[in-house]
């Protein structure tokens, strides 16, 4: 058995083979594709932050307005991985989301928070819509039981996710790349490229991005920028699964750690007083940990957060629901008033937000 599934990846190295998991015909690159396709890829777009607006979140076929009621039937036959609670549903046939669910779960909340940070400053980024569902024919606890039920079932707070439209560059599935693949550039990379992959190792830093392995980066070819049938003329890269963020880094992935102000806020973004190796701890798992940033990834980055208003900072937390994360341990959410919530994470994000704007580099 083993021989003839090693067989069958040969066979389909062409096509990619993965953890069990093929990749269609005209959809895997060779390494060398991939390579080149890293060393020329964007990784910021510009973008008007002044005129951004956060609560409505980026356009998309199933934005929806924060808090909205979702309606969709539970599809029985599940094919989603990790350990977060979710599950899959169809708000129409043929049409699916994905819903990520519970009070106790810190991606309801930190991807939402990330995903629209990423997006208002102009670096790519996975939508996700903070919503209320009814799903017909939902178990009362999907990840404890996969099986459908009858009735509905409200889940209340959950977010969906819509993919940012492109294909996926892949020489196997789910291959992603590292953090240490951006320090290669190519002749082709756009004007500035070094600063602003510099920006992107640093914000990740900021928000402290826990789960950086591979696979939750994406390599992008986006829609309309494809050429044949793995070619691309504008790919970008960017990350895929921003879930587990706002709080601490850690050798373990830990949902507590994540979206916890008070765990956030203690957290410096530099690892010392004077140089600029920006402080993540990194994963078992992970390809990020405390990367140095060069004065121009700073400058870049803190020129972006800067043209952030209170307004909009208010707006992020707000849409964002981190009134209700219930394992926040800055005290029991039902006993401060939410304002009171929302203003300590406007304070926490503009006193890091300093803290990358007061520093000078090394050049």
């Amino acid at each position: 058995m083993r021989r003839a599934s090693a067989v069958l990846c040969l066979t389909l190295l062409a096509i990619g083979c993965a953890h069990g998991k093929a990749l269609k015909p005209g959809e895997a690159l060779t390494e060398a594709e991939r390579r080149a396709a890293i060393r020329k890829a964007d990784v910021w777009t510009p973008t008007d932050i002044a005129s951004v607006d956060i609560a409505a979140g980026p356009a998309g076929a199933r934005r929806v307005r924060p808090d909205a009621w979702i309606e969709c039937k539970y599809k029985a036959d599940q094919s989603l991985t990790g350990h977060s609670p979710k599950f899959e549903c169809e708000t129409s046939p043929g049409h699916e989301v994905k819903v990520k669910y519970g009070e106790r779960n810190a991606e309801v909340f930190g991807e939402v928070l990330s995903t629209r940070l990423f997006w208002a400053l102009g670096f790519a980024a996975d939508r996700m819509y903070p919503v209320r569902v009814r799903c017909h024919g939902c178990p009362e606890d999907p990840k404890a039981a996969s099986d459908a039920a009858l009735g509905v079932v409200t889940f209340d707070p959950a977010a969906i996710e819509e993919k940012l439209p492109g294909r996926p560059m892949e020489t196997h599935a789910d291959s992603g790349w590292s953090w240490s693949e951006l320090d290669d550039l190519g002749p082709d990379a756009p004007p500035h490229a070094r600063e602003q992959r510099d920006a992107l190792k640093l914000l990740a830093a900021f928000v402290q991005h826990t789960d950086s392995k591979s696979a939750n980066q994406r390599l992008l070819c986006p829609a309309g920028e494809e050429v044949g049938r793995t070619g691309c003329r504008r790919p970008v890269l960017m990350v895929n699964d921003l879930g587990l963020t706002f709080g601490q880094a850690g050798l373990l992935i830990k949902n507590k750690n994540s979206v916890s102000l008070d765990t956030w806020a203690r957290v410096p973004v530099w690892t010392d007083a004077k140089g600029c190796e920006a402080k993540l701890n990194g994963s078992l798992t992970g390809s990020l940990s405390s990367p140095r940033i060069s004065e121009g990834g700073r400058a870049f980055l803190a020129g972006l957060l800067q043209k952030l208003s209170d307004a909009q900072l208010r707006a992020l937390f707000e849409t964002a629901r981190v009134d209700r994360r219930s394992s926040d341990p800055s005290g029991d959410p039902a006993k401060e008033p939410p304002n009171a919530r929302v203003d300590a994470w406007v304070a926490a994000f503009k006193a890091k937000r300093a803290q990358i704007v007061d520093r000078t580099c090394p050049s």
